[in-house]
């Protein structure tokens, strides 16, 4: 995912005059091209995360409509005063892209880990959020941040994930339906899409018909043709690799009280906590319970047949 996107705008620089990118001193093989052909156009600012910022802001308001590239904790935590102050609040055309979505970089501890991002994005006022599940929804991603007036934020997983959609080109700001079904919703986000998917073979082999739908951009969600897409069933439940009650199973809880629709909703995730355990991701994943194996587990005891 992270070269799919990475690749679409260093494209788009063959024929824009007026994109730039900085590092914060990550990402060093991915843009060593670019940095021979367009000096002018990269920076590298180093590890001082708030200058990297400010700086692209700066820059953003001369003009430019800038990259900012680093993994998760280095381009939303350490900086959120500059991302909400220098960047949401004069909503200037900056893409923060975030490396290491989730747990991507198991098992090198909770510093690296981003498993709370979407919960202090959503703090941020005039932010537009993606979380892709393939390369497809990367590239559109970054298609869609090209022509974008106001900040994006775009989080991204790193371990050459495969290609989930058949399709290459579809509105990247709607819910889109990987696969139908009428027993039950699963709704996720990001790279935690393929054991969802594996999670469906191992329903349908069940006699469960499980209807697979993908939220890419997460902020905003576009409930309105989301709740479209669930009319009829009696059970949804949100899959993603993000603390849970600050992730996308909590945004529509929140949409769920308001519209009082026929169906339930379950939510389910990384609980609440600092993560000490050590192991692998396909480790961490069955430890929480978002393996394929433990989401088809935790579908079939909700007894949707």
């Amino acid at each position: 995912m992270r070269n799919a996107f990475v690749n679409t705008v260093l494209k788009a620089c063959e024929e824009k005059d007026d994109l730039f990118i900085i590092s914060g001193d990550a990402g060093l093989g991915v843009f060593d091209e670019f940095k021979e052909k367009r000096a002018e156009r990269f920076l590298n600012l180093g590890v001082a995360e708030q200058n990297m910022i400010s700086f692209s802001a700066g820059l953003a308001m001369t003009g430019f409509k800038v990259y900012v590239y680093n993994i998760i904790p280095f381009v939303l935590y350490r900086c959120y005063e500059q991302v909400r102050n220098d960047i949401c609040y004069q909503e200037l055309p900056v893409t923060l892209i975030g490396i290491g979505s989730g747990i991507t970089y198991s098992p090198q501890g909770m510093t690296h880990y981003s498993v709370e991002d979407l919960g202090i994005a959503q703090t941020l006022p005039n932010l537009k959020v993606f979380s892709p599940i393939d390369p497809i929804e990367a590239k559109l991603a970054a298609k869609y941040s090209l022509i974008s007036k106001s900040p994006v934020y775009v989080r991204l997983a790193k371990r050459g994930e495969p290609n989930i959609h058949k399709n290459e080109d579809f509105d990247i700001t709607e819910p889109q339906l990987i696969e139908d079904g009428e027993d039950i919703a699963v709704i996720f986000h990001g790279s935690i899409g393929l054991e969802v998917l594996k999670a469906g073979e191992l329903l349908k082999k069940e006699g469960i018909s499980p209807k697979l739908i993908s939220i890419p951009m997460v902020m905003p969600i576009n409930t309105e043709k989301l709740f479209s897409m669930l009319r009829r069933l009696k059970c949804v439940i949100t899959v993603e690799e993000h603390f849970i009650n600050s992730g996308i199973g909590s945004m529509l809880s929140r949409e769920y009280v308001k519209a009082k629709p026929d169906w339930k909703l379950h939510t389910l995730g990384i609980p609440d906590g600092f993560i000490h355990v050590i192991k692998d991701l396909n480790g961490m994943r069955e430890h929480f319970g978002i393996s394929a194996a433990r989401i088809a587990e935790y579908i079939r005891k909700m007894e949707v047949v």
